[in-house]
């Protein structure tokens, strides 16, 4: 699916995405990305949803953004419950989706001004 491009504001915008890829300013990654409106982080972690561990969800809560995003691949699922204490120690909210609703949400809350972090599990 193809998603509205803002034209000219020189950040990261999600441009698209399907089955096994997600396309930032027109450019698709197939392997798991972070990105953030001014940064793009390729292989950012080679976990699944099932080996996540503790260093990659520290490395979001650590992000200077406001919102930070997870996309847990092609559905819902939520992280062990013991993945989340980063985000609890350093009083930031976490919001889990699947991958396409972590597009649109990332697209809407930069278009707002928001400091806002994605980190997509592509699977």
């Amino acid at each position: 699916m193809k998603l509205q491009l803002e034209p000219g504001d020189g950040q990261n915008t999600f441009t698209g995405y399907g089955k096994g890829y997600v396309s930032v300013n027109g450019v698709r990654h197939r392997g798991n990305l972070l990105v953030l409106p001014e940064r793009l982080w390729p292989d950012w972690t080679s976990a699944s949803f099932a080996t996540l561990c503790l260093a990659d969800i520290e490395l979001l809560a650590a992000l200077e953004a406001e919102v930070v995003l997870l996309g847990t691949g092609n559905q819902l699922r939520f992280p062990r419950p013991e993945l989340l204490r980063p985000f609890v120690e350093a009083r930031k909210g976490l919001e889990v989706m699947d991958v396409r609703a972590a597009c649109r949400t990332y697209n809407i809350l930069k278009g707002e001004g928001r400091r806002v972090a994605a980190g997509l599990l592509i699977e």
